[in-house]
């Protein structure tokens, strides 16, 4: 694949392809991070461990040590919440929030950092493709017809009116019930052209049998 690219972009194009490969490859592998020291893009190995267990991770260039799941420095006995406290300025200075009012927050599954400055708090990790609350990080990967806003603690906090939500269920319905109708006529096409391809057969049969005496006719005449 690396070898048809090449021959359809510039150098440039397909440097600047093979680095964001390269990264994509170790957002996604859970033995390997980068260095959170910006100046160094190291990627460091890491440990393996349970799944969602931070870990201690070493960088090989800069020698900082810091946490296989948040990228901060590391902390053994503080989880990775506690670790990172949400702060807002403010004209009297800097005021703590709660993690759920933070805005910047890691993508449950790759990590990398999402800022939300409004709208609706179903998110969508532009680097993994990952669906979730950006409320409660819930995977919403499966959940078509956002039902994850109608209780618990996110209730309504979607961020569209009742009207909104039930108007994209109706359409999603609307695609199902479409995509339904769609495979059933493929289907019954698809019968009518196996029921008819014997028939098919058997006229080709016949044809090629009248042929064949026309031409065995005519040379005997």
């Amino acid at each position: 694949v690396s070898v048809n690219i090449a021959c359809l972009v510039s150098v440039d194009q397909f440097q600047l392809y093979q680095r964001l490969k390269s990264e994509r490859e170790v957002h996604l592998d859970p033995y390997r991070t980068w260095c959170p020291v910006a100046d160094c893009q190291t990627v460091c190995p890491i440990a393996s461990s349970e799944p969602g267990q931070p870990v201690l991770v070493e960088c090989p260039s800069c020698h900082l040590k810091f946490c296989s799941c948040c990228k901060d420095a590391w902390h053994a006995e503080v989880s990775c919440r506690d670790s990172q406290p949400s702060v807002l300025p403010t004209e009297h200075g800097t005021l703590f929030m709660t993690e759920a009012e933070a805005p910047i927050k890691q993508c449950p599954v790759c990590r990398v950092y999402i800022e939300r400055n409004e709208g609706c708090a179903q998110m969508m990790c532009k680097n993994c493709k990952h669906t979730f609350c950006w409320y409660c990080l819930q995977n919403l990967d499966n959940d078509i017809f956002l039902r994850h806003y109608d209780k618990g603690p996110c209730r309504n906090k979607l961020g569209h009116s009742r009207a909104s939500v039930m108007w994209n269920r109706t359409q999603v319905v609307g695609i199902l019930v479409g995509l339904g109708i769609i495979a059933l006529v493929c289907e019954s096409q698809e019968n009518v052209l196996l029921f008819q391809l014997p028939a098919s057969m058997k006229k080709c049969r016949v044809l090629a049998r009248l042929k064949s005496d026309v031409a065995t006719e005519t040379l005997g005449y």
